[in-house]
């Protein structure tokens, strides 16, 4: 069994308000759970306006696969949102 995690940290420079970062976050994850059929949540950067930090987990039989999901994940972000991915840490258990 395999455990995978990435940990992506946006920029949105446009964001004025926890109101509107709240929105931002909220829609991405919801999007990329249903999706992907991963775990995921905000995890960090909670009270900045401009910065998220977002935590996706996968459980798999294969490192391939649980990466290989993760992938996807990053690239789906990328794609679909505005935002400037600044950061992505990756761990496998």
């Amino acid at each position: 069994m395999t455990v995978a995690s990435v940990q992506i940290k946006l920029y949105a420079p446009w964001v004025h308000s926890l109101k509107e970062k709240r929105s931002l976050v909220k829609s991405l994850l919801a999007k990329v759970k249903s999706k992907f059929n991963v775990s995921a949540a905000e995890v960090g950067e909670q009270d900045v306006h401009q910065t998220a930090v977002m935590g996706f987990a996968v459980v798999s039989g294969s490192v391939q696969l649980a990466n290989s999901t993760l992938d996807t994940v990053v690239q789906f972000i990328e794609d679909n949102t505005e935002a400037e991915i600044i950061e992505v840490i990756r761990r496998t258990d």
